[in-house]
């Protein structure tokens, strides 16, 4: 007995589907235009993977690190004296 192929989208479904990409793809570019015309440009930046277990643990080591220090008290006093907190709804 032959296996059963795998069953394949028809020629309308990937019709629909390419019409769909289309226009996301002109939705995109067209929201592209118009911040252009702001002034704007796009730009990529790369930042940290927080969520690496390497990130976490290098987060974890540092934070042990400034908790542990003998200056600790000193630093979160200086940090509290010049942090100000923004006045929003969950503000104190």
């Amino acid at each position: 007995m032959a296996p059963e192929a795998a069953p394949e989208a028809s020629r309308s479904e990937l019709s629909a589907q390419e019409a769909r990409r289309a226009a996301n793809r002109r939705k995109v570019r067209e929201h592209r235009q118009r911040l252009r015309a702001q002034g704007m440009r796009p730009i990529q930046i790369w930042v940290p993977d927080v969520h690496a277990p390497e990130f976490v643990a290098e987060a974890r080591r540092q934070s042990l690190l400034v908790a542990q220090s003998p200056e600790e008290a000193e630093i979160q006093a200086f940090i509290d004296s010049v942090y100000e907190w923004p006045d929003d709804e969950y503000g104190q």
